[in-house]
């Protein structure tokens, strides 16, 4: 499909968007419809400028009008537009459309493709910058299915002109990729940004599906986004599947437990269990309405230099497989992921972490990037009713279990630790199994990575069989067999 290009010079070795919008509409086979709500026809404008498009584009559309876009797409029930539901209704309908009105016989070599986007730019009063949702419907061969590439963004401009030709930029960026770029996902989401500052637009979520597509892991796309800073924040469900935090979140109450869950242990389970019991006590923390996070920081998947990918996912498919929500973040810092949370919600929030986490949380030199400090950090941190449910940490010299009670900090920090300690903002956690204390997270992943033997008693239940039949951590069967 790629062809040579004359004219517009490439910009540190990034084609421009003329240079984009021309190679696709030369392309004599490719052949679509763009439907945008709420920002203009910035995407399709980008190929009328760039010339030749009469014969790339088939229709292209803005049904403003609430009225006029039902009567088109269906009725919302929840009466919301903006929405994954809204783009994908949009995408089918035109894809429907256009196989409908122009024959395959008299077109064999034709690929049709349907852009869509519906957003809601920023508002009078420049409170809510706005966000949207943007998808790419296309054929990379006339007899195979449709591909599929969703995702949602975030303005970051303050301006409305501004964004909606941001969002023209990124329109061209993904119509392009998905033509040129489907054997490298991650090329893919690099090259959304092409043309756009990191501080124009934030995309937090992105699914590919299709077949050329089912090789992709989304949670490895997830990684992405947070790893080429174009998000501080990902989400993915059980089903491994992106979700949209902003979605997941909204008005919930939360309980996050951070870790390295490389690989999940009974330990983390047992964290798990018992501060969801203190959780579901607490006043006005309604069980349907709770959402519970195992949230793993950059910063915890660099630890041993650059972030391999296997590595990240093996976790990712023994957490998914006991059913848990599982979130990226770029929060080193506790009291961030709490102003993060803050954005969606007011209800509830916890935070489920063991003795070491908390001490950390006290030591100053996180801090001293903020005017205020430590006591700053504390005032976000707690700045509402946040609990910390305090998983103890047993002394292995002494077999003490050290709690919120017989922990020592700094004494500088002693103030201040009595202060949240006895205002109620931190729980012990005393029910938990004295039996699992020694159980390590890096001390199972060594066993795992020698050959040794017993750490299948270390996991949940049906943890050790995932890891031996799909081979993860590094484990070979192989390995096990020789040393008996």
């Amino acid at each position: 499909m790629a062809l040579k290009l004359k004219g517009d010079k490439k910009i540190n070795n990034v084609l421009t968007i003329k240079q984009k919008s021309l190679q696709i509409n030369l392309n004599d086979n490719i052949y679509g419809t763009f439907a945008e709500i709420g920002a203009g026809q910035e995407t399709v404008r980008n190929f009328f400028r760039a010339g030749g498009a009469s014969q790339t584009i088939a229709k292209a559309m803005s049904a403003y009008d609430k009225v006029f876009s039902d009567a088109i797409y269906g009725n919302e029930p929840d009466n919301r537009y903006v929405t994954e539901n809204r783009l994908k209704k949009m995408l089918s309908y035109e894809i429907e459309l256009i196989e409908d009105r122009i024959d395959r016989k008299e077109h064999p070599e034709k690929l049709f493709f349907s852009f869509a986007n519906t957003v809601a730019t920023i508002d009078f009063s420049k409170k809510f910058k706005g966000h949207g949702w943007v998808g790419f419907k296309f054929q990379l061969n006339p007899l195979e299915d449709y591909n599929e590439i969703i995702l949602h963004i975030r303005f970051k401009q303050t301006n409305a002109q501004l964004q909606q030709e941001t969002l023209g930029i990124l329109g061209v960026n993904l119509i392009y990729a998905g033509f040129y770029m489907y054997d490298d996902p991650k090329a893919i989401v690099k090259s959304l940004y092409d043309n756009i500052e990191k501080d124009q637009i934030e995309v937090d979520m992105i699914n590919f599906s299709g077949p050329r597509f089912t090789y992709v892991d989304n949670r490895l796309m997830s990684l992405q986004l947070v790893k080429n800073n174009m998000t501080d924040a990902v989400m993915f469900g059980p089903d491994g599947n992106n979700l949209l935090p902003a979605q997941e979140l909204y008005k919930k109450n939360i309980l996050a437990l951070r870790g390295s869950f490389r690989p999940v242990t009974k330990v983390n389970m047992d964290i798990y269990e018992k501060s969801k019991e203190l959780f579901f006590k607490e006043r006005k923390v309604d069980k349907e309405n709770t959402t519970v996070i195992f949230e793993i920081t950059l910063a915890n998947l660099r630890a041993e230099g650059e972030i391999d990918e296997r590595d990240f996912l093996d976790r990712a498919v023994l957490l998914c497989s006991l059913g848990q929500y599982v979130m990226i973040t770029n929060f080193q810092e506790y009291y961030r992921l709490v102003e993060y949370f803050s954005e969606y919600t007011k209800a509830r929030m916890a935070l489920a972490m063991g003795v070491y986490n908390l001490i950390q949380i006290f030591d100053e030199k996180y801090y001293r990037h903020l005017s205020g400090g430590i006591l700053e950090a504390f005032g976000k941190l707690f700045f509402k009713d946040l609990k910390v449910y305090l998983y103890p940490l047993k002394n292995h010299d002494t077999g003490e279990f050290i709690t919120s009670e017989t922990l020592k900090v700094h004494p500088r920090m002693k103030e201040l630790y009595k202060f949240f300690k006895y205002n109620g903002k931190m729980l012990d956690i005393k029910n938990f199994n004295p039996d699992i204390m020694d159980i390590l997270s890096r001390k199972v992943h060594k066993m795992i990575m020698n050959g040794e033997e017993g750490w299948e008693e270390m996991l949940p239940q049906g943890i050790s069989e995932i890891i031996k039949d799909q081979r993860l951590f590094g484990y070979s069967s192989r390995r096990f067999s020789n040393q008996n």
